[in-house]
């Protein structure tokens, strides 16, 4: 007869306790329970004897097992478990989870994911991008690893970055509207001149829209905008400019900046569209297209 669900010595841990669940050992372990404070007036001698005795019958308890043949296994079509033969210890009913045997699901804590709490969303952070170090534009969420040289001689630029603010000083609630309104503004910031007045690609000379059209962010119906740009000095790069209403408090549109340097040392164009598809409501890492997930942005 197997024994019945119990907290047993942990035969590979003697020392702690592993959960029975009456047909196998599962990952749920704990500390023994203490034991019991001795009497007043006690011996120091007979105290030390009770503690050893508990001891030996621990360690006896977990060497004294039972091995138990269960059907379904390889070879002969049996399989050997080592089932405890002793008395299950106090505290029945199914143990607590513990970290080690947790299965849910990615937290925002994840290394892997950047929050963005105001807004209520998490994105994905791709291989090649860190959280912001040293950046002093405002509601950056993540750059390109590391800094070079601006193309245009003064100051330092990244590859790759990407920007999260809330959209609250227009009256204007029309994702398409706000994306298509946003854009110039952000090739602009990005590739002609930054808010200290500097070059830092010599200046933008012309752009040309490579993308547009509504795309479901985070369950919402949210609409993009991006342009290829050419700089004076270096390769150009790339400004997106995608806006969506948020899923928190009074549903005020997010808008999000891309700026990718194009040439060989920007970060894959895909990016775009793996941090977009990745952007997720807070709590809800199962989240996908949702409404609109089936619109696809037009050239």
């Amino acid at each position: 007869m197997m024994p019945p669900p119990g907290w047993y010595p942990d035969p590979h841990a003697p020392h702690r306790q592993r959960w029975w669940d009456g047909t196998a050992w599962t990952e749920h372990r704990r500390a023994p329970e203490a034991p019991a404070t001795p009497p007043p007036g006690g011996g120091t001698g007979r105290t030390k004897a009770v503690a050893l005795t508990a001891t030996g019958v621990v360690l006896a308890a977990a060497i004294v097992t039972g091995a138990v043949v269960l059907g379904g296994g390889d070879g002969d079509g049996t399989t050997t478990r080592t089932a405890p033969t002793t008395t299950p210890a106090h505290t029945p009913g199914p143990p607590e989870p513990t970290p080690e045997s947790s299965t849910s699901e990615p937290s925002a804590d994840d290394p892997a994911v950047v929050e963005d709490q105001l807004n209520g969303i998490t994105f994905p952070l791709l291989d090649g991008w860190v959280r912001p170090q040293h950046v002093a534009q405002d509601d950056v969420v993540m750059t390109t690893d590391g800094t070079y040289d601006c193309p245009g001689g003064v100051g330092l630029c990244r590859h790759g970055m990407v920007v999260s603010r809330t959209v609250t000083e227009n009256d204007e609630k029309s994702p398409e509207a706000l994306a298509k309104a946003d854009i110039s503004e952000a090739a602009d910031e990005a590739y002609d001149r930054d808010s200290l007045g500097r070059e830092l690609h010599g200046g933008m000379t012309s752009h040309q829209v490579v993308r547009s059209g509504p795309v479901a962010v985070a369950g919402r119906a949210g609409f993009l905008v991006r342009w290829r740009v050419t700089t004076a000095k270096g390769p150009g790069g790339y400004v997106q400019s995608l806006v969506f209403p948020s899923s928190v408090g009074t549903e005020s549109p997010v808008l999000v900046r891309y700026v990718f340097d194009a040439g060989e040392d920007g970060p894959p164009l895909a990016d775009m569209d793996r941090v977009t598809k990745g952007i997720r409501p807070f709590g809800d890492a199962d989240t996908g297209g949702g409404v609109g997930s089936s619109i696809g942005p037009t050239h």
